[in-house]
Parts: structure tokens; C-alpha cells; sequence
């Protein structure tokens, strides 16, 4: 187990939606002293002095009145460090657990203490160690994924990774519902998609990760791994919120798994998208899935098939890429800037190439443009699809439309924008 910390808050921002009845600084000190030390006023003097450094503590509440009856107020909690071990299951359960199932609360945002985020070396790679083994510097990164995958045998497979890698993606990632089975186990896959890899290479001069999908028993994923990267893997997929954050730190922070981490976010659904219950996708796709140690971190994106609000997007694109992520409260406490690594923000799902320039003017260069139907079915193609993508992301970076950029030769752009347009 981690050790307490005996210094320090970490901080949890709630919404908490009520009536004109109401009390919101009685709720939210109900639930300062609930998810603590359980009773406050019963208590005599003398076990108070004892019990205090373990109090939490409100230090700010904002209420909202709206026009009808609801009215709903964002409140901030600090947690002792001293209560928890310095893991995130205990500091989810401490802030959230109980109290996810009191009502209509939702968990806005956590500002974690500097003593309890020196206990998670963050990404290993970050957005500069994935350019520097793929050797490219500057311009947003292409991600393909394989498509159809359940009941390919392996020569099926290694035919559709080299296609995709011919048409000069950055990345290759697996179904993250490809797990173990007969036809493509992964102790066959990862040699099979590795030579078509540098079969691929050869022709484009270009380097790939191919993101193998992490699976199995909980208490063997570690092992999994590492036979991953023996068999020659150079990056992993994994399925953080089925497993759980820990299991993504475990792994993130073993000196023997030594290639990037992509997360996905399968479950997340379940999580993030009401207004009343659940958890910020910029907390859950963001700052657990940085803090816990993924490289590059996928999430719906607000263009696509499975939309996510713009303004959620972008969010999770700040808490993944930037270091100041400190907030002064009302109680003059100042959490501390990020010293992670940043993770690559990978906005996903319907991505095809007429939105390129959409992803690039909301995420800059430092984006993973993810491709999955949108490659697989264009019609020269996963190869062309592949080398349409890369001629949107250049017209994109050099300010050009689409339309005029496929005009100039680019064919492969162009039959892409007849099936599916263009968004400048």
C-alpha cells in the first residue's frame, strides 16, 4: 500500500443541483464532515482538537439561481491528505464514492496537493516522446484503427495493418474489442503486424507505432504487457475505466513497460454525460487519465458520429496539454501547477478527412487526427484514405481549403470530399 501523506488538500468541485428550499452551505458542510470524520458537533472538545487535522473543509460556494424552481450551486471541499493513501482509488472513493449515489451531484473538478501528485510520475513519454520515436517534430499525428477485426484470421489482419500503413499514418491501433482469441492471438498478432510494418516502411520511409490492445485478467496485464513489447510491440491500447485508473498507473509506471500508453475510453458514456450525476469528462478523460500515466488519451470528439459538447473538448484538451492548472479559492489555498508530462488529445469517432481542418484549428498541432471509417472506406482504399488524411492535414497547416489543396493533383483528397464534403 502507498503511504498516508500527513500534509496537504486535495480538492474536489461539485455541482449540486436543489430547490428553493435548498440549503447549500448546510449540504456542503454536511458533506465536508461525512466523507471525513463522519460527525463533527457530537463530538466532545477534546476529540475534536484530535480528530480536526482530519476534517474536511468547505472553501467556497457559488450559487446559481435559475428562472424556475432548480437552482444548483458549484461547491469546493478540501480533503486531508491524511485520510487517504496515496492512490487514486482511495482519494475516488474518499471525494465521490458515497456520495455519487446522494442525489443530483455531479464531480466537477479535482485539484490534487502536491504531496499526493508526487506519487504518480505521470505519462513516460508525453506528446514529445511519442514525435521524437516517430521522428516527426512538428505536425499533427494520424491514427488509424483497425476495422472488422472479429473473425479475420492472421493473414487478413497483417493485409489490413499494411494497407493502413502505406497510406502513411503515424499510429496503428487495434479494435479496443479485439481481445484474446484463436485467429489472432497476440503473441501471433504483434510479430505479423510488426513485419508489415517494416514492409510498409520500406516503401514510405515512414516510421508507426502499432498500439497493441492490452487484455486479460487484471493481475496478469503487467506480464501481458511485457510479452507485448518482447514480441515487438512499440505501443499499447488500454481500456482504463474498464480495468481502473490504478491498473493504468501500474502499468504507466513500470520502468519494464516501456513504450507509450494510448487510453481509451470505453465506458465512459456511463460516466460523464449528464448534467446531474456522474464525473467531468475533463477530470475523467483528462486530468485521471494524464496523472495516472497515459501517453495519448482518445475521447469522442465534437465533429463525428459520437459527439461530445465543444466546450467538454476542448477542456479535456487543456488538462491534457497544459501545466497551469493551479486555481486560487476563496479560502486563499493555491493548488500547484502541473509538472507531468502532457498527454496527445486524440478526438475521435466519425473522423473523416473533409474535418481535418476542424481538428486542427480547435486543437493546433499537438492533435492525434483518429481515423477509423474514414480511412477503411474510402474508395482507393485504407492506403488511399491513409494519404488523404495526410494531404488534409497539410492543406490544413498551410491554411489552404480543402477544395483548392485537391485541386492541385491530390486525388486521393479529392475523392474523399465527394463522399463526404469538406468543414473549413
Amino acid at each position: 500500500m502507498n503511504e498516508v501523506n500527513n500534509s496537504g488538500s486535495c480538492i474536489a468541485a461539485y455541482r449540486i443541483f436543489g430547490d428553493k428550499t435548498t440549503d447549500f452551505s448546510k449540504k456542503a458542510e454536511s458533506i465536508a464532515v461525512g466523507l471525513t470524520v463522519g460527525s463533527w458537533t457530537d463530538l466532545p472538545q477534546a476529540r475534536k482538537q484530535a480528530m480536526e487535522k482530519h476534517l474536511g473543509r468547505v472553501v467556497q460556494i457559488e450559487v446559481f439561481e435559475g428562472e424556475g424552481p432548480e437552482r444548483y450551486a458549484d461547491v469546493s471541499i478540501a480533503y486531508p491528505d491524511i485520510n487517504f493513501s496515496r492512490d487514486l482509488p482511495a482519494l475516488l472513493v474518499t471525494v465521490f464514492g458515497k456520495l455519487s449515489m446522494d442525489g443530483r451531484i455531479k464531480l466537477m473538478d479535482l485539484h490534487f496537493s502536491e504531496s499526493f501528485m508526487s506519487a504518480f510520475p505521470g505519462p513516460k513519454f508525453g506528446i514529445e516522446g511519442v514525435r521524437s520515436l516517430l521522428g516527426v517534430p512538428e505536425r499533427p499525428l494520424l491514427m488509424s484503427i483497425f476495422k472488422s477485426v472479429i473473425g479475420h484470421d492472421l493473414p487478413e489482419l497483417k493485409e489490413q495493418f499494411k494497407q493502413q500503413a502505406l497510406g502513411g499514418v503515424d499510429l496503428i491501433k487495434d479494435d479496443e474489442i479485439l481481445f484474446e482469441n484463436p485467429l489472432t492471438p497476440i503473441d501471433k498478432r504483434v510479430p505479423a503486424c510488426m513485419e508489415a510494418a517494416k514492409e510498409a516502411e520500406q516503401q514510405t520511409g515512414q516510421k508507426l507505432l502499432y498500439a497493441v490492445n492490452l487484455t486479460g485478467p487484471t493481475f496478469q496485464l503487467k506480464e501481458q504487457a511485457k510479452k507485448a513489447i518482447e514480441l515487438g510491440a512499440n505501443a499499447l491500447l488500454f481500456n482504463v475505466l474498464a480495468y481502473g485508473f490504478d491498473a493504468l498507473h501500474a502499468l504507466a509506471s513500470d520502468p519494464d513497460i516501456s513504450v507509450p500508453i494510448a487510453a481509451h475510453p470505453a465506458l465512459a458514456g456511463a460516466l460523464y454525460p449528464s448534467p446531474y450525476y456522474g464525473i467531468a469528462p475533463s477530470v475523467l478523460l483528462g486530468k485521471l487519465m494524464r496523472l495516472a500515466g497515459a501517453d495519448l488519451v482518445l475521447f469522442p470528439s465534437p465533429y463525428g458520429s459520437v459527439v461530445m459538447p465543444k466546450e467538454q473538448n476542448l477542456a479535456i484538451r487543456d488538462v491534457l496539454r497544459s501545466t497551469k492548472l493551479n486555481q486560487e479559492y476563496a479560502s486563499g489555498e493555491l493548488q500547484p501547477d502541473w509538472t507531468l508530462k502532457p498527454s496527445f488529445p486524440v478526438p475521435s469517432a466519425g473522423i473523416h478527412p473533409g474535418l481535418t481542418p476542424w481538428i486542427v484549428r480547435d486543437f493546433g498541432r499537438d492533435v492525434v487526427v483518429n481515423a477509423g471509417g474514414g480511412i477503411h472506406g474510402h474508395p482507393g482504399g485504407a492506403a488511399a484514405g491513409g494519404r488523404a488524411f495526410r494531404q488534409a492535414i497539410d492543406a490544413a497547416l498551410q491554411g489552404r481549403s480543402l477544395q483548392d489543396f485537391a485541386a492541385d493533383g491530390h486525388l486521393e483528397l479529392q475523392a474523399a470530399i465527394d463522399i463526404w464534403g469538406a468543414k473549413q
